[in-house]
């Protein structure tokens, strides 16, 4: 709860800001505004992980490339998550076998391995900096049955699919944890942690010395057959191009309405505490891990890259909201679940939209002549960087950009035209189900 020493106005710092904490080290990029090729080989829209490494690899592949932005490169979600680093996929082994084939559900789950060995090889081999760590996640369980659920899948993953886990008992949960709220949970120690805003900044400096130019501030208004070409009008001009690559995830508008009616747009919400002593906020998280939990409607948290700030981050509204608005209602779900750190102010609120998928699976492929891969269902952080650079390699009509969802039908719904409309009572249903006790 907020203190009551603490109004709801007193939470904040004098100096808070209603943007990304990574913004304060990282700031957006200033690109200076260049005139248009007339032409290109290769169109990316947008400029965030996923555009910029399908943007690197069709450049090194000797294509010329532009990429555009409708704001700053990065402004969404590519420097607005908590940088999570995981292997990603989210249904089950057992879930994908029963919708397509034992064979086919192993290489989707291998693909989600394959994405963090990518993004851990990317960062160490360009010398990228961005405060990378494989820390480990600490995945804890909001009830008994969770706890059990975890155990017994810690027992029993498929052959050629093992994920190293260490379980640890509800006894024992203060070693990671200074909670009593848990009922334990499991350490995946090969998952990670890096600062999202200095990762993009990085992966635009390689793939701009790689030969890509980037335009952002340029909205993308329609695209056009043109023959056998693109017409893409911007906000800033037209250009033709042979190719184009929609890397728009979560920010996905009206420009391609079939990959509109497939992402579901919803917002995740963050804040950051102000700093305090780096050795008593490393008593809140011993080992300095990302954390996450069992429950239906997520919370994600950990320590800034400095152990100084604790960063927060879940969905606390059945709509979307104000950041200033979600600050109280993250703080004080902070607050129960960490209570030694209940009179720290906020520094930071902002908000990212991240896109969902109706199979909770991320899509890659080609319809209609555009290359896309988005839907990374909030662990965008690894998939982007793998899918984007496996439609870099599709585009190019390389053998080694072929995935395992290539084939994966994008699946849509009756009556969705972009707007969740059902977002709310969704949310509402998973927070009934999440109270429960078993």
């Amino acid at each position: 709860m907020i203190p009551k020493s603490m109004t709801t106005g007193a939470l904040f710092t004098p100096g808070f800001k209603a943007e990304p904490y990574w913004w304060q080290d990282a700031p957006r990029p200033q690109i200076a505004d260049t005139p248009l090729p007339s032409e290109v080989d290769v169109l990316v829209i947008g400029a965030g992980y996923t555009g910029l490494t399908a943007a690197r690899e069709t450049a090194k592949g000797g294509r010329s490339t532009l990429v555009i932005d409708a704001a700053s490169a990065g402004w969404g979600c590519s420097s607005r998550n908590g940088g999570q680093v995981s292997t990603s996929i989210k249904p089950s082994f057992t879930a994908l076998s029963g919708r397509h084939n034992q064979e086919m559900a192993f290489a989707i789950r291998k693909e989600g391995m394959n994405a963090l060995d990518y993004i851990g090889a990317l960062i160490r081999e360009e010398k990228l900096e961005c405060e990378w760590r494989q820390v480990g996640r600490f995945h804890a369980a909001h009830n008994r049955r969770q706890y059990d659920a975890l155990a017994a899948f810690a027992k029993s993953q498929p052959k050629g699919l093992e994920v190293p886990m260490e379980m640890v008992p509800r006894a024992e949960q203060h070693r990671e944890i200074a909670t009593d709220l848990y009922h334990g949970g499991a350490i995946y120690p090969r998952h990670a942690a890096l600062h999202p805003g200095k990762y993009h900044l990085e992966l635009l400096r390689i793939a701009r010395a790689a030969g890509v130019q980037v335009v952002d501030r340029c909205v993308a208004q329609a695209i056009e057959r043109d023959g056998a070409k693109f017409r893409v009008r911007t906000s800033k001009g037209t250009v033709i191009a042979r190719d184009v690559v929609l890397a728009t995830n979560g920010y996905s508008g009206p420009l391609s309405p079939w990959h509109r009616r497939r992402v579901i747009p919803i917002g995740s919400y963050i804040i950051a505490t102000e700093p305090r002593p780096a050795d008593e906020m490393r008593k809140l998280i011993p080992n300095d891990r990302m954390v996450s939990d069992t429950r239906r409607v997520v919370f994600y948290y950990r320590l800034s890259p400095d152990h100084r700030s604790i960063l927060f981050g879940g969905r606390v509204a059945y709509m979307e909201t104000n950041p200033r608005v979600s600050a109280p209602r993250l703080h004080k779900c902070l607050t129960e679940i960490l209570p030694g750190i209940k009179d720290a102010r906020i520094t930071h609120s902002w908000m990212g939209f991240v896109a969902y998928t109706f199979d909770t699976l991320p899509h890659v492929g080609k319809q209609d002549g555009l290359y896309y891969a988005m839907g990374y269902c909030g662990s965008g952080v690894s998939l982007a960087t793998y899918f984007g650079m496996r439609i870099g390699q599709q585009v190019l009509g390389k053998a080694e950009g072929k995935t395992a969802l290539d084939n994966v039908p994008f699946q849509t719904r009756p009556l969705y035209t972009g707007n969740p409309w059902f977002l709310a009572p969704s949310v509402w249903w998973y927070r009934v189900l999440d109270r429960l006790p078993i």
